[in-house]
């Protein structure tokens, strides 16, 4: 990394200096909001003139927080669970079979860049009322994976492209069986896409704002919809510490995601 910089100061300044403009523009608010947390007035003030952990040691005894971050954590690994068969599923169907509907699934996967989530919350909104699953969690985490499907699709449809299909041909004519090829072969070949699409499933679903404003109730609300509510009221700094512990969750997950598949390998799936 510091050898690409120094390159790119000596070659193409112009290009370094905008870089490191974009990479503070883009790291500025989150650390803003690390500093922040840390103050101990009852008001937010930047820079703080104390430091404490005394809002994150608050939000413990808070169920105002406390229930919709575990809501949070059950809808992302509910809505991960559910998307890691399907996205298997739907990838390998695409690459290897002629789908009569395939045209139509190409649409779908697009949707989320076409059409906005507002309108597709409006829309599950109404079916969810019809069928009376409005007061349920789980709907909450199946209406993250209707709308955030199609990226688990396209992470795992990334490893189908990249596997070879002789392998399994070879595995099979070594007497496996069709689901231990599918087992001990295809699958692990497709592990990349599929951690990869899980991080991506989970963060998505964790993140979530305007779907879970307009399909949640009160039962049911998510933490990122508990903040707006808290933003609407009185802004202290007990929210910039509820906030920080998104900033946290997602320095873990790219730290985890490096680890596990390397960021490269994850921003291409």
């Amino acid at each position: 990394m510091s050898g690409l910089l120094r390159r790119f100061g000596t070659d193409h300044p112009y290009l370094t200096a905008f870089t490191l403009f974009e990479f503070v523009f883009l790291i500025l608010p989150s650390v803003i909001i690390l500093v922040v947390s840390l103050g101990a007035n009852q008001i937010i003030s930047f820079p703080p003139s104390e430091l404490s952990l005394r809002w994150y040691a608050s939000l413990i005894h808070e169920p105002g927080y406390l229930e919709p971050f575990f809501n949070s954590v059950m809808v992302a690994v509910f809505c991960t669970a559910l998307a890691i068969p399907i996205g298997v599923m739907t990838a390998l169907g695409l690459n290897r079979y002629d789908i009569r509907f395939e045209h139509g699934i190409q649409i779908y996967l697009l949707l989320p860049f076409t059409v906005p989530l507002v309108v597709s919350g409006f829309i599950l909104l109404i079916i969810f009322g019809r069928l009376g699953w409005i007061a349920e969690l789980w709907a909450v985490g199946l209406a993250l994976t209707i709308i955030n499907i199609p990226f688990m699709i396209w992470s795992v449809s990334s490893s189908v492209n990249a596997f070879d299909p002789t392998l399994e041909d070879a595995a099979q004519s070594l007497g496996a069986e069709e689901i231990q090829t599918f087992r001990y072969v295809t699958l692990p070949a497709l592990m990349p896409g599929v951690i990869s699409g899980s991080f991506l499933m989970f963060m998505l679903a964790l993140n979530e704002f305007i779907v879970s404003l307009i399909i949640t109730t009160t039962a049911t609300e998510t933490l990122p919809v508990a903040i707006y509510g808290a933003i609407r009221g009185n802004i202290s700094p007990q929210i910039a510490a509820v906030a920080s512990i998104y900033v946290i969750i997602a320095i873990v997950a790219i730290v985890v995601a490096d680890r596990v598949v390397g960021l490269e390998r994850f921003l291409h799936s």
